[in-house]
């Protein structure tokens, strides 16, 4: 009986540590899976700058051919 009581607490023990060891498993997972899913997203944010800067430059483009520039006094030539 002696033995049995001992041998409870660390099977109690191991228990609990394997399932933490499993939960920790599946925590670190989902942390790659996130880390991909992040720099996915990074790389679409980075083609829509990249747009918005093509897109800046033929506005001024744009504005230049319509002699819509701003002055160096403030407001616009007309």
């Amino acid at each position: 009986m002696g033995a049995t009581m001992v041998d409870e607490p660390d099977n109690l023990v191991l228990q609990l540590l394997r399932r933490m060891d499993q939960k920790l498993d599946r925590i670190s997972e989902d942390v790659g899976d996130l880390k991909v899913r992040m720099t996915s997203v990074e790389e679409g944010l980075a083609g829509v700058n990249r747009r918005l800067d093509r897109l800046e430059i033929r506005v001024d483009r744009i504005e230049r051919r319509l002699d819509l520039v701003d002055s160096p006094y403030g407001g616009v030539r007309e």
